[in-house]
């Protein structure tokens, strides 16, 4: 495989994604709300609750907080990888695109890094902003501050990725499948659905720990891997140019 050609594929795909106002609100608007909503909440959970308990609350409150870079390192890029392919369909810009001397492979790759790369660093701007505001808002409840700390390692460096190459994978996969962008987008949209539930399930009593971070993580690999295999087995640019007239 070729990088540089795969390359070519996201700068052609990150031109057109530039012209969606709704692709780049998105990529901004969630980042932004997670990195300022829930510090502002910890910092009334912080003003309105009895100082002698925050100690042994607030971290693992914290902890589901952060957990949402993942759920958005999922759900973001959705949209976008969905548009990647019948977003161009409709706009009549693939089949130049399959024409061009690159292997199914690279246009895979290619398309994957045009909803990657956006959404980590936007994942990674959001992160930084709420770490800063939740380490000033717990500072002083808490005594120390509470980031950087292995939990978030993990949770940026390991699962948020993942969970994005995830979504990505199966989201070309679908968009490979289905004619129409609200299809693609609505289809696409379940797969941060279990992310939830390991949100919620962290609420009501799992751990959200760096240990078990690693598990989600070991287990997102796997999936990550078969994704790419069935990806390269199901997309076949010339039955995309012939079937969808």
């Amino acid at each position: 495989m070729r990088f540089s050609q795969a390359w070519i594929v996201a700068r052609h795909d990150m031109a057109l994604i530039r012209r969606r106002r709704g692709l780049i609100a998105g990529l901004i608007a969630y980042p932004l709300g997670v990195g300022l909503g829930f510090p502002a909440l910890v910092a009334y959970i912080v003003a309105t609750s009895p100082a002698a308990g925050l100690g042994s609350y607030l971290p693992g409150l914290i902890n589901a907080f952060g957990f949402w870079f993942v759920i958005g390192a999922a759900s973001v890029p959705t949209s976008i990888a969905a548009y990647s392919i019948v977003g161009e369909k409709v706009e009549k810009s693939l089949e130049p695109l399959l024409a061009t001397p690159t292997t199914d492979g690279e246009v895979l790759f290619g398309k994957a890094l045009t909803a990657f790369v956006p959404t980590m660093i936007a994942v990674a701007g959001g992160s930084v902003l709420f770490m800063f505001l939740v380490d000033l808002v717990t500072r002083g409840p808490l005594g120390y501050l509470y980031y950087p700390n292995a939990t978030i390692a993990v949770e940026l460096l390991l699962l948020a990725p993942l969970a994005s190459l995830v979504a990505i994978e199966a989201s070309v996969i679908i968009s490979a499948r289905v004619a129409d962008v609200r299809s693609a987008q609505q289809y696409a949209g379940v797969i941060f659905l279990p992310l939830i539930v390991l949100y919620v399930a962290g609420e009501t009593g799992l751990s959200l720990g760096a240990y078990n971070q690693l598990i989600i993580a070991g287990i997102f690999a796997l999936v990550v891997l078969v994704l790419y295999v069935v990806s390269l087995k199901t997309f076949h640019r010339d039955e995309i140019l012939t079937r969808w007239k």
